[in-house]
């Protein structure tokens, strides 16, 4: 680092524009593809009744974060149109397009991302509750300020990076000691490979290893967490001490970081928290080895065209633009002072934020590992009497439901409907829109059937749905090599129904 331009962390910059790009083009994929069947104007929680509840008094104004929806009246087609920009944008950074010009352009570009997500998560309720939503619009908002490649990077916003990736990992890790006794006593492990919301091809592998290795993974989770992240901030020695040591200790620290993600990435899937996280984490990775990524005008700290000593250039960039981006810094100053208090408050607030814009928010995840999976499966019937019926099971893209079936992985990409079906055991009823999904099915409403792998009735209306659930365990070796199923599953009780829109 190099006074206000961070010359060391080219690399780290075309990484983390390009890869929180490419995250953006994925969110906005999943809610072109989603938010209408569960969201939009004949969706399971439409998004125009909440905005109308938030127009009936200020008060309830006051309960919905910033979205351009509150200005532009709300239809299925401007959700597209805003899901479409989003992807040509986020398809032109992670291109790397925008960076070609003056800082001011990239910038732009990443803002337009932040507010036009923003927009689609603030109305998005039950579907968009998830840490990484927050995630990446924080991500999104600093990757706005790390410029263009005719200057360095600034060391203000790099560091931020670091400090958000701290927010994440030490969060995640004190949410973990403060939580379930199975994180303390080096068991947690031994049950979340199976009993994580979404398992992946290899989560059995993984569930059938050893259980001193599942010791060993709590372990390197709590180092990884709770230890490395200090280092992070290594680099920022390099100002004061001579060498390469502070920068190979940062590196050290990402490496670190990645590679713990790199096999959560292998065990599960966790949409783009994982993957955001990796990215995230070469913002610590100096490489001036590598140099510069642009042209020599920035290494030599030129800042394009403009002549080396100018007033109007500081460390290789425009004034304006350190002035800019030591005032997000300031601004990151005050809004950190909350998020700081909570990772040491005795209840610790997890995934989320102290103002209406998420930024500086409160991060973690799993701080209790449930025991038992317990699934939700969804039948139909053709038939007149339910009690008498064949029953015939939906399928869901990504959750478990055929006991033989290899499950897929979908990380990045968020399939929300599957996700919130794991939440359904561990709440005390079943939510609205659950209820709404099930009349969608008796309706065979064909947005909806679109969510789902597989539709025993091919676009009929059945006469009868219900939900029961069931106990999911992985099959042992010897139960597999016997049965072929991956999964075994028991039978445990109704949830719902038998449910008919007939009478």
């Amino acid at each position: 680092m190099d006074g206000f331009a961070a010359v060391d962390f080219e690399f780290a910059r075309q990484v983390l524009q390009r890869g929180i790009a490419a995250l953006f083009f994925v969110a906005f994929l999943s809610s072109l593809n989603q938010f209408r069947p569960l969201l939009g104007e004949n969706g399971l929680l439409p998004a125009p009744d909440l905005l109308a509840w938030a127009q009936s008094s200020k008060r309830a104004a006051g309960l919905i974060r910033p979205t351009l929806f509150r200005h532009v009246r709300y239809t299925d087609r401007r959700l597209a149109a805003l899901c479409v920009g989003g992807m040509v944008v986020a398809a032109a950074l992670t291109a790397g397009i925008p960076q070609l010009g003056p800082p001011w352009v990239p910038m732009i570009c990443f803002l337009a991302l932040w507010l036009g997500y923003m927009s689609i998560t603030s109305i998005g309720q039950t579907f968009y509750g998830f840490g990484w939503e927050m995630l990446l619009l924080e991500a999104g908002f600093l990757a706005a300020f790390l410029g263009s490649d005719s200057q360095p990077p600034s060391t203000v916003v790099i560091v931020l990076f670091w400090w958000l990736v701290f927010r994440l990992e030490f969060g995640a890790g004190m949410i973990k000691i403060r939580g379930g006794r199975e994180w303390r006593d080096l068991t947690a492990l031994t049950y979340h490979h199976e009993t994580q919301p979404m398992p992946g091809p290899l989560s059995r592998q993984a569930h059938l290893l050893p259980r001193w290795i599942h010791k060993a993974e709590v372990i390197g989770n709590h180092f990884a967490q709770l230890v490395v992240p200090w280092f992070l901030f290594a680099p920022l020695l390099g100002l004061f001490v001579p060498g390469p040591v502070p920068a190979v200790v940062g590196a050290v620290a990402a490496a670190i970081v990645i590679a713990t993600q790199l096999w959560l990435v292998v065990t599960g899937n966790f949409a783009w928290l994982n993957w955001m996280t990796i990215v995230l984490g070469f913002s610590a990775i100096g490489a001036p080895a590598l140099g510069p990524v642009a042209g020599p005008a920035q290494a030599q700290g030129q800042g394009g065209s403009e002549p080396v000593g100018a007033p109007w250039i500081i460390d290789g960039m425009p004034l304006y633009w350190v002035v800019l981006t030591c005032g997000v810094g300031l601004l990151y100053i005050v809004l950190s002072w909350a998020p700081l208090r909570n990772l040491f408050a005795r209840r610790q607030l997890m995934n989320a934020s102290f103002n209406r814009w998420q930024l500086a928010n409160a991060y973690g995840a799993f701080g209790t590992v449930t025991k038992e999976r317990i699934e939700i499966v969804v039948e139909g019937t053709m038939d007149e009497d339910p009690d008498s019926a064949t029953w015939h099971e939906y399928g869901f893209k990504g959750k478990p439901g055929d006991v033989r079936r290899i499950p897929r992985q979908y990380a990045p990409y968020h399939l929300r409907l599957d996700w919130l079906m794991w939440f359904l055991p561990l709440g005390r009823s079943l939510d609205d829109w659950f209820t709404a999904f099930l009349v969608k099915l008796l309706e065979a409403d064909a947005a909806t059937l679109r969510l789902l792998a597989h539709d025993p009735f091919d676009g009929e209306r059945p006469r009868w749905v219900r939900a029961v659930s069931y106990r999911y365990r992985f099959a042992t070796r010897a139960e597999f090599r016997r049965d072929r199923a991956r999964w075994v599953r028991d039978r445990r009780r109704p949830v719902m129904g038998p449910a008919s829109l007939r009478r």
